[in-house]
């Protein structure tokens, strides 16, 4: 087997890059400096002699001159230096005995043992605390044994964390440690030296430590803040392993005084063990309200989200205890963080019923009026949050929908897009769920149909409008607001008499300003480059006569006050013309459902005045008034609901026509709409009963020991010390893996005919990659000084520096690495293996093959709502376009593949990618360890050879996670299962 050459580096320490290497110092230089010269001297002289040991290169010929000419100094700062120089200095010789020379430095410690100096004592127990060479600590202990009875507290409080380390490393030194820290207790009044004398009981005599929280039982509220924690300790270590009794009620009675504490800390630990304690509920309910309080009370906005997290974890495994408490965790709404705002709303979102929802929406309504003042901070962003929480709480609770959908509705003229397209979303829902609050609401949406800005919250009230106006009265009152909303038809005509008046006002005025001597402005000759059929240059004059003033009036009667629908047409939004003609064509089909058959007048009005409201969008798109062209799309739409309407009459020459066109118009949109609620219902149910707990536990399930039971499965009887433990330590994920999986993992780092054969675990561990290196000695030669070493390209860090080994013939040595990752980006670890053969100027280097860090171990899928995902969109700057180019023939097969080949989770709905289509667009998302998100929008067609065609595009926030997903998505189509 392989051995140490050497004792393993603590730290790296860089050389100041303004003073010599100590390579370039002769040893006879250091030495003559730490001779004669002066204690500056000394102490660069020194400090340079603890980096180099640090760094691998001790200096063993520099101890005795260090023993000669720094120890005796009083220079308080070497006494500290040299301190760190005996912790790192070897000590042992060849052979594993203490060096003669450490006899002198014993004898010195000795002495600062005994100094007269307390803080030049206490720096000294401070530094035996670090010495494991118990030749060396035996003739100090009865000196240290003396210091506990120093008459300054400094003193006593490190004597006694250094005779806690002397016994923790080698018990046989001081055996009756424990009866001697009793004793002290016993008699010391310095609160620090007590509290570091009661943390050494709890660690090796537990029941000494018990014996002594007993005896201050009484006391424990009126102690300080570091004492309360050690008992906290002491009762989350012993409770569970005490008898039900007396004791495990004292010990609960005291968590509950500790409560009350003045520290946040004792606070916070206290109601963490709590919960571990009992799972009655008062005790529950009781740490529960102490932790949002300290929510409150914590000015933290990091402490406020760790808070948080508890009280939501509790919540999950204590459902309903908790419900009582959703008024006080509103109160969390006064933070001005939007991260502990969205918190404390996910959390009070679980917890409402229907006893307290009336007060949760009552104060969220009250949040919601708030947002409203100018001076209010993040408004826009608060109200949104906010506006999206009642809509949350008001679907799950249908009681309350007709208090809020109408406060919400204000809302709809909101600047704010996101806002008001967030309510317009909640009342389109609200209307599809609840057929009774129909009426109002239509009534109430039309009456704020004039102060609708945005063109997508018109879209969304124009839909509604159009599906759910159910009265002849409803549809003439939504004519009457499409009127005012729309302005004077037809739109080209008023805005042509507009500029007529506006030029006249402006030749007018021109009169009166130069009289008769007005100049006639000439036409204006422009010149453009053209390309003709045969690929040669023109140029291509046009003359215009055209007027600056002309101009000039066109702009203004553009931005002339309109209507707000008016103003968005002929702004160039024609998509939502687009709505406004179907919305016609339902009210007007709806209209003749509604009235009577001798009403045929009255359905022809109507029917002439929306054909020419969709005339007049389409001459207007084609005008010079509309800021943009209306494009084919837009035109072909409103084409179609002006046919249909046309056609209206024709009914009975086409009856199958008739019917089919009024099933599209008016059942198959609202069908459509009602099974995408259906299926996000369905979505959110499935989300719910996975959150759920899986299994319970039964009564003669076989208790699992975890020293004792196997890797996987088993009872949840761990608490939540346990449970974090095992987190930290990577037990659970390596219970994830199998024997095979293992395999999976190892890498090959060498050839079989290398003289040294490595091969790699990689083993993946929440923000850190574990190395486990297998280094096989293939020949029959010692390998001395063996070091294998690793080097990083990417946000990896190496943790460790590498150790030299000495390996026999033959034999093997497990090296193990540690790297930090910090972003989600395609790391690389490359390396190379250095060993000396039977000379030592007989060096070699193996080559080690490349390790690529798999970006899937730091993905998981992730979730969002459309519109998050579309704001995200548009937000992440750096884009990666892959092209498709795969073997896989059927659209929904690749996008599963792409699914697990990232780990992204699908966001389009299952019922948009149902059916046999020729063409597949899909919205994919994930999100990585670090917080990182990542976008993907699949698009793809099918070819009538069969092949798919299309591209994958990527968006995210930073450069590294786009194109690593690139790269992976390019590899996993040429790697096809």
């Amino acid at each position: 087997m392989a051995t140490t050459s050497s004792a393993p580096c603590f730290t790296l320490v860089a050389e100041d890059p303004g003073s010599d290497s100590l390579a370039s110092l002769q040893t006879a230089d250091l030495r003559a400096a730490l001779e004669k010269g002066t204690d500056e001297l000394k102490l660069d002289t020194l400090r340079r002699i603890i980096v180099a040991t640090l760094n691998g290169q001790p200096q063993p010929a520099l101890l005795m001159p260090i023993i000669q000419f720094v120890l005796p100094s009083k220079s308080k700062q070497l006494k500290k230096l040299l301190h760190f120089y005996w912790e790192i200095c070897p000590k042992l010789d060849e052979n594993g005995k203490l060096k003669q020379e450490m006899i002198l430095v014993c004898n010195a410690i000795r002495n600062d043992l005994q100094h007269p100096n307390e803080y030049i004592r206490g720096a000294t127990l401070r530094f035996l605390q670090k010495i494991r060479e118990p030749e060396l600590l035996e003739p100090l202990v009865p000196t240290c044994r003396a210091c506990l009875e120093h008459r300054h507290s400094y003193v006593r409080k490190n004597a006694v964390m250094a005779i806690f380390q002397i016994y923790k490393n080698f018990e046989y030194l001081i055996p009756d440690a424990p009866e001697l820290i009793q004793t002290f207790m016993a008699a010391e009044s310095d609160t620090t030296s007590i509290r570091n004398a009661f943390t050494m009981l709890q660690a090796v005599a537990p029941s000494r430590a018990v014996e002594y929280f007993l005896s201050i039982y009484d006391q424990v509220a009126n102690l300080d803040e570091m004492m309360q924690l050690s008992v906290i300790e002491l009762i989350r270590k012993e409770a569970p392993s005490a008898a039900e009794g007396s004791l495990k009620a004292r010990y609960i009675k005291c968590i509950f005084e500790l409560l009350n504490s003045g520290s946040h800390s004792v606070k916070y630990e206290a109601a963490a063990t709590l919960t571990t304690l009992t799972q009655n509920p008062a005790a529950v309910k009781a740490a529960a309200s102490c932790l949002v309080q300290l929510v409150l009370s914590e000015p933290s906005n990091n402490v406020k989200m760790i808070v948080l997290s508890r009280v939501a974890a509790l919540h999950q495994k204590h459902e309903h205890v908790l419900d009582d408490l959703v008024t006080d965790l509103l109160r969390v709404l006064a933070s001005p963080d939007m991260d502990v705002r969205k918190k404390a709303l996910a959390i009070a979102m679980d917890m409402v019923n229907g006893r307290n929802v009336d007060d949760v929406v009552g104060f969220l309504k009250k949040e919601l009026a708030r947002t409203t003042d100018p001076s209010f901070d993040k408004a826009t962003e608060y109200r949104q949050l906010l506006i999206q929480t009642i809509h949350t709480c008001a679907i799950r609770h249908s009681e309350v929908a007709s208090s809020v959908v109408h406060v919400l509705m204000d809302f709809l003229g909101d600047a704010s897009n996101a806002s008001a397209v967030d309510v317009v979303a909640f009342v389109r829902e609200v209307v599809e769920k609840f057929p009774d609050l129909r009426q109002g609401i239509v009534a109430k949406l039309l009456d704020t149909f004039g102060e609708i800005k945005s063109g997508k919250v018109f879209r969304g009230a124009m839909w509604i409008v159009g599906e759910y106006a159910g009265s002849v009265e409803e549809v003439r009152q939504a004519m009457q607001q499409v009127r005012k909303v729309i302005g004077e038809v037809p739109i080209l005509a008023s805005e042509q008499r507009l500029l007529d008046q506006a030029e006249q006002d402006a030749a007018a005025e021109a009169d009166l300003t130069n009289g008769d001597s007005a100049l006639v402005q000439k036409p204006t000759a422009t010149s453009t480059t053209r390309v003709l059929a045969d690929g040669t240059y023109a140029t291509e004059t046009v003359f215009s006569s055209s007027s600056a003033t002309a101009a000039a009036s066109l702009e203004a009667v553009k931005a002339a006050a309109k209507p707000p629908l008016r103003a968005l047409i002929l702004g160039g939004d024609f998509y939502t013309a687009t709505v406004l003609a179907a919305t016609l064509t339902k009210l007007v089909m709806r209209f003749k459902e509604l009235v009577e058959a001798g009403e045929a007048r009255a359905v022809n009005e109507l029917r002439a005045e929306c054909m020419l409201i969709m005339t007049s969008i389409i001459r207007v798109g084609q005008s010079h008034f509309a800021s943009v062209p209306i494009d084919e799309d837009a035109q072909e739409r409103i084409m179609s609901c002006l046919q249909a309407l046309a056609e209206l009459d024709n009914a009975s020459a086409n009856p199958d026509r008739a019917r089919v066109v009024e099933e599209i118009f008016l059942r198959d949109t609202q069908a459509a709409y009602a099974k995408m609620v259906e299926h996000e219902e369905k979505k959110a149910l499935e989300k719910k009963k996975r959150e759920d707990k899986a299994q319970a536990v039964q009564a003669d399930d076989l208790i699992q020991f975890r020293q004792l039971a196997k890797k996987q499965g088993g009872a949840d009887v761990a608490d939540e010390y346990e449970t974090d433990l095992t987190k930290a330590t990577g037990a659970t994920d390596a219970a994830k893996d199998d024997f095979v999986s293992k395999l999976q993992r190892v890498v090959q780092l060498t050839g079989f005919s290398d003289p040294v054969y490595a091969e790699a675990y990689v083993h993946v561990q929440g923000f850190d990659i574990l190395l486990d290196v297998l280094i096989v000695n293939q020949t029959l030669e010692t390998l001395q000084n063996l070091t294998c070493e690793f080097a990083t390209l990417g946000d990896l860090r190496l943790l460790e520096r590498p150790v030299p080994y000495t390996l026999g013939p033959q034999s093997f040595q497990s090296v193990k690495a540690t790297i930090k990752v910090s972003s989600t980006e395609t790391g690389v670890i490359f390396g190379n293996i250095f060993y000396d053969g039977a000379h030592t100027t007989d060096s070699h280097c193996v080559v080690l093959n490349d390790i690529h860090i798999d970006i899937l171990d730091y993905i998981t899928p992730a979730y969002c709502n459309e519109a998050q995902f579309r704001s995200m969109w548009t937000e992440f700057e750096w884009e990666n376009k892959v092209n498709v180019n795969t073997s896989i023939d059927d659209l929904r097969t690749y996008l599963q593949h792409i699914m697990s080949s990232t780990n992204m989770a699908c966001l389009t709905p299952d019922a948009a990618l149902e059916g046999d289509c020729g063409f597949l667009s899909a919205n994919l998302y994930a999100r990585s360890l670090f917080g990182e998100d990542a976008l993907a929008n699949l698009s793809i067609e099918k070819l009538a050879d069969g092949t798919l065609q299309g591209h994958v595009r990527i968006r995210s926030k930073t450069q590294g996670i786009a194109l690593s997903l690139g790269d992976r998505i390019t590899i996993s189509q040429k790697n096809l299962p």
